[in-house]
């Protein structure tokens, strides 16, 4: 484990100046150490370092835990929990420095070099308690850097038709990088309290805005349906609250309930200083830094090629819409629109596993992205059906969701990737070699994987 002093660290971190345009999204002064903050957290730290800092004033970073020395051969999962671990050892080690800096008065002799670069952080500071009281704000802040570029790189397959829909609604574009904060731009995003998608909707608000969300249907995990419901939402808060698009963003995470009690307490709406004064007991550290996330991340996508070199979008088959006027099983469905099942399923992220499976059958109104190539004639075709061919009983056995029909060649084998499933792992699984799979799936050098992401794995005899 190497810890990097904040000293080291201003030498080396990466700063660019901030994106030009004062409006709609201003950016207070007061702002702009945690906006700063948030650059560095997408654009420069790595995943494999976590930065030990103050929650009140991002400014004081206290050191920069980083394992990427020892991270060799660890899989995520693996990596994820020794983060946590020495995260956890570094937040209690500065504590106890915080503590011993605290005793030792106000001309404290003696110090080491660490100590005096945290003593010099509190400079200015005449609270006879201020190291005290530091200690409870003591966090670490894992970076994001890859997961971030990533999202990046599978934004840009969804932002111009993204942007489109925000331009229908009468919002400024600028808005759907939102999920670049929200969630990585992760399709597969879940949350512990039950959000999901690129927006991370709750199951109670997305049916709020008209989406559906079911068993066999969650349209949350679909970016552009969700997006659509996003803009609404945005667009109701922004009316609530005095056309104030930073209010409005921050209402996104607080609630715009939350956000009128804000207004009322500090009798303003700058949110510079709403975030200075106001002390409600949600209004924690997410709700706190959720409009400068959202400015950092304007900052970084602007100028993404600076940060990470070229990122290639993410490939997106070009697809249509096709509005089902009656149920079909997705079997049926890929062979009407000349294509393969992990096709479909990979243009359709909201259809849930019992449908994807097999065991039930794509609802009657749903809309159904087809691939261009089979858009042509799908309607007559799926008209010519009937009803036993096109369906699927309920009481039917399960098909395995990793395994597809026979096709020539060998068997055609299809794997949605769960939880802690890597390309290693998953070859093996299959006797396939891994140069084999990512050619198959178009994955390029480390790129990762997603969980609920389907696979084609190479056919074999």
């Amino acid at each position: 484990m190497r810890v990097v002093s904040s000293a080291i660290l201003a030498a080396i971190i990466l700063h660019l100046a901030p994106a030009a345009g004062a409006e709609p999204f201003p950016r207070p002064a007061s702002l702009e150490p945690q906006v700063r903050f948030w650059r560095n957290t997408f654009g420069v730290y790595s995943r494999s370092q976590a930065v030990v800092h103050d929650t009140a004033d991002l400014d004081k970073i206290y050191s920069v835990v980083d394992v990427s020395a020892n991270a060799g051969g660890l899989s995520p999962g693996e990596l994820d929990d020794y983060m946590r671990y020495v995260s956890e050892i570094e937040v209690t080690r500065v504590r106890g420095i915080l503590r011993r800096l605290h005793q030792a008065g106000a001309n404290p002799k003696d110090l080491s070099a660490e100590e005096q670069g945290i003593f010099d952080l509190f400079k200015g500071d005449r609270s006879p308690d201020k190291f005290l009281d530091a200690v409870e704000r003591v966090r670490s802040q894992r970076g994001l850097r890859e997961k971030f570029a990533y999202g990046i790189q599978v934004a840009h397959g969804y932002f111009p038709e993204m942007e489109r829909i925000f331009r229908e609604e009468g919002l400024p574009t600028e808005l759907t990088r939102l999920p670049l904060v929200e969630s990585c731009f992760n399709v597969e995003a879940y949350s512990k309290v039950g959000a999901a998608g690129i927006w991370q909707f709750m199951p109670a608000t997305g049916r709020i805005y008209s989406m559906n969300v079911g068993a066999l249907v969650d349209e949350r995990r679909d970016p552009i349906a969700s997006t659509r419901s996003a803009a609404r939402f945005l667009r109701h808060n922004y009316e609530q609250l005095d056309d104030a698009w930073p209010l409005a963003i921050t209402a996104y995470n607080h609630g715009p309930g939350g956000i009128r009690r804000a207004i009322e307490e500090t009798g303003t709406t700058d949110i510079g200083v709403i975030v200075e004064r106001y002390h409600g007991p949600a209004f924690g550290f997410a709700s706190r830094n959720f409009y400068a996330e959202f400015v950092a991340a304007l900052d970084v996508e602007n100028h993404h090629e600076a940060y990470f070199g070229t990122l290639d979008p993410e490939h997106r088959e070009p697809s249509r819409v096709i509005s089902l006027d009656r149920p079909v099983g997705i079997e049926v469905a890929a062979r009407l629109a000349h294509t393969e099942r992990e096709t479909l399923v990979a243009l359709n992220p909201a259809l849930m596993d019992p449908v994807i499976d097999g065991r039930r059958n794509i609802p009657g109104g749903y809309d159904l992205r087809v691939p261009v190539s089979g858009a042509s004639g799908f309607e007559e075709r799926l008209a010519e059906f009937g009803a036993e061919q096109r369906v699927v009983r309920v009481s039917a056995p399960a098909v395995p969701s990793r395994r597809s029909a026979s096709s020539k060649g060998g068997m055609a084998t299809a794997h949605r990737v769960g939880k802690g499933d890597t390309l290693s792992e998953i070859a093996q699984r299959y006797k396939v070699s891994v140069a084999s799979l990512k050619t198959a799936n178009g994955l390029k050098g480390s790129q990762p994987i997603r969980r609920g992401q389907v696979l084609k794995i190479p056919g074999r005899t």
